[in-house]
């Protein structure tokens, strides 16, 4: 039986930022940030460390109390909109998405208690 995620969306994203960073490789960062379209989901921008300049947006959507849908939104390299098709991006994305879904895990005494 699914259950309806009961968790305030600024708590939630209290709690993300002060998970997620354990999750992170060395250098990267990343902002949380609630979706104002979708009380059930949040925005979660990451910039790679090292030069080649990535940023990827994604979108966490809690299907219910347990589950969470990810979302890759954009890929931009030094600030301009790249296709998210290459190797290095699809690398990028399989990484943090796995940290979202990590993170999720990491999170459920909060949204499923």
């Amino acid at each position: 039986m699914d259950r309806q995620l009961e968790v305030d969306q600024h708590n939630l994203v209290s709690a993300w930022q002060e998970r997620l960073p354990a999750l992170m490789e060395d250098g990267d960062s990343f902002n949380v940030l609630a979706d104002d379209g979708d009380p059930n989901s949040l925005l979660i921008h990451f910039n790679a460390a090292g030069r080649q300049g990535y940023s990827l947006d994604f979108r966490c959507r809690y299907v219910d109390s347990r589950e969470v849908a990810v979302d890759l939104l954009d890929v931009e390299q030094s600030g301009i909109h790249i296709d998210e098709h290459s190797d290095a991006v699809q690398l990028l994305a399989q990484q943090y998405s796995r940290q979202i879904h990590e993170c999720a895990q990491a999170l459920q005494n909060i949204t499923n208690p």
